[in-house]
């Protein structure tokens, strides 16, 4: 192998800049050219490349989003879609790609992979709903925006004995709703594992006004059956509620910040074992973080399997939240 692309796809986050630097840099390092795509499988399509070279990924470690960009390319979703990005990639002598992203990113890697193309892919995304990594690239920042939303949220809640609606983002995931409510204190997390009624979040806000608290935090995922939406327009006309009750949506926000040292890290490692990985000949595997270790599980269980939300942490946040 002498040439190797590599691509950013589906929704941003935080780290993918530096698992860029790590994947051209450590390739370059194994003697191969190193290639970037624009816009994802668009640019597959296209045949967008642009040679890489040590400096141009210089001075990208701590920006948010990726240089290399993402779109939709529903025509990669295709067989013809994928034959003909095939064919670009054949035509311009790449010989290997590294693929940096979630579900729907390592399902098109997988689908190249079956075609007889060498794929490696870096699990990258901040709603860690990706099968074959504890933790994903963008987590950790996106976890953390969030956070600090709720910490500054809670003071004007406690002020004016409100009570406060938080949505994070996560998808069809309730992991960064979780973790969110677990590590800002909050009430309760409406999210897709759980089932829970409009009905059971006024109990939980009247249950913390008898407790005396002069604040109350829901956070809720966006993805969950109830979300915020749905929630504030059951809670119109209700007398029952406790607390005056607000809604927040952070939506994107969650996805721009400055990667954390962890993504920092976290990145740089997948992406140098992407490499290392197409150096020993190892195709169709997705570098991911499994007991603080880079490990490779194959796409192919990637793609077929669910990622599971902890229960044990689930449990933790009804005990806690009282």
């Amino acid at each position: 192998m002498k040439s190797v692309a590599v691509l950013t796809s589906g929704g941003d986050a935080p780290g993918m800049n530096a698992a860029i630097r790590a994947v051209v840099r450590t390739g370059i390092d194994k003697g191969f050219e190193m290639y970037g795509v624009r816009h994802g499988y668009a640019g597959l399509l296209d045949a967008s490349f642009i040679p890489l070279g040590a400096r141009d990924v210089g001075g990208i470690l701590g920006q948010g989003g990726t240089m290399l960009g993402s779109a939709r390319a529903p025509e990669f979703k295709t067989l013809e879609g994928q034959q003909k990005a095939l064919s670009n990639l054949n035509q311009h002598s790449i010989e290997g790609l590294v693929v940096i992203g979630g579900n729907g990113s390592q399902a098109g890697a997988h689908a190249l992979y079956k075609l007889g193309f060498p794929v490696v892919g870096v699990a990258s995304t901040i709603d860690n709903d990706l099968y074959g990594s504890e933790v994903t690239i963008g987590v950790d920042t996106a976890l953390n925006i969030a956070l600090e939303s709720i910490d500054r949220l809670r003071v004007t809640a406690a002020s004016h004995k409100r009570a406060f609606l938080v949505e994070v983002m996560g998808r069809d995931c309730g992991y960064l709703a979780l973790m969110a409510g677990l590590a800002g204190g909050a009430e309760m997390v409406v999210i897709p594992e759980v089932e829970s009624t409009p009905q059971d979040v006024i109990a939980t806000l009247n249950a913390a006004h008898q407790r005396g608290k002069n604040h109350g935090l829901i956070v809720v995922a966006e993805g969950a059956k109830n979300d915020v939406a749905v929630l504030m327009e059951y809670f119109k006309g209700k007398t029952n509620l406790g607390f005056d009750v607000r809604a927040t949506i952070l939506g994107h926000v969650q996805r721009g910040g400055v990667p954390s040292a962890f993504d920092r890290v976290l990145a740089t490692r997948l992406g140098g074992a992407a490499t290392a990985s197409l150096a020993r000949g190892e195709y169709g595997m997705l570098m991911g973080l499994i007991h603080n270790e880079i490990k490779a599980t194959p796409l192919e269980t990637v793609v077929a399997s669910k990622k599971p939300l902890s229960t044990e942490m689930i449990e933790l946040m009804k005990v806690l939240a009282k």
